[in-house]
């Protein structure tokens, strides 16, 4: 049986930091035009980083800038993005953020979370990855489906699926500099070892301290 005591935070985050140095988002966006980053991650939202990415060159290709979100038919726009699903929803929230970046924004991105969330579409996740993607803030802690299930398993949340408690729990357990750094290392590590529904701990760097909770069998 797995030991059932929490894995170290300070272990865990050197043990990421050694096997994902320069973790990167794996979202393709154009640093010249941040709000493409904001719309690829909203497109992201219950669909893969490599199908959002054979998205957004067409996308960005039909829609160079935020003006041509506002001015082109919807169905257009519903039309290009339908691979990612939801596409309904997701254009009507692409069109309100361009609308509203021009209105209130005069057509730039928002930098900071108060702002951001206010953006149709925008909750605090995405909001997080925006700001530590495009302006390098550490403003809150990203808690996707990766991060709920890593961080429940090693421990370091005591069986919690909320993403706004987990959050304000990292951001009390791993310091402020780490936060964004930490969220992309937690999702790749989710994407490599930590799998749903069956994890591969057999090869994973973190199986000796890993307390596996939750876990019932594993590779």
């Amino acid at each position: 049986m797995p030991n059932r005591s929490a894995i170290d935070p300070t272990v865990f985050q050197k043990a990421l930091d050694e096997h994902y140095p320069d973790e990167p988002c794996h979202l393709h966006w154009d640093e010249k035009k941040p709000w493409t980053l904001l719309f690829a991650v909203m497109l992201s939202a219950q669909c893969t980083d490599a199908r959002v990415n054979k998205t957004t060159p067409e996308l960005f290709e039909k829609f160079p800038d935020l003006e041509s979100f506002v001015a082109r038919p919807v169905e257009e726009l519903e039309a290009v993005i339908r691979p990612t699903g939801f596409f309904r929803s997701k254009a009507k929230h692409l069109r309100g953020a361009a609308e509203t970046m021009l209105q209130e924004h005069n057509g730039k991105l928002p930098d900071t979370l108060e702002t951001l969330v206010k953006l149709p579409g925008v909750g605090r996740k995405t909001a997080n990855v925006i700001l530590w993607t495009a302006f390098g803030k550490n403003e809150g802690f990203v808690v996707d489906t990766h991060v709920l299930k890593i961080t429940n398993r090693a421990g370091l949340i005591k069986n919690d699926r909320n993403p706004e408690r987990v959050e304000q729990k990292l951001m009390q357990i791993f310091p402020q500099e780490k936060w964004g750094t930490l969220s992309h290392q937690m999702v790749q590590f989710g994407r490599d070892h930590c799998t749903a529904p069956t994890p591969k701990c057999s090869g994973c760097f973190l199986q000796n301290v890993c307390p596996k909770i939750g876990v019932k069998r594993w590779k």
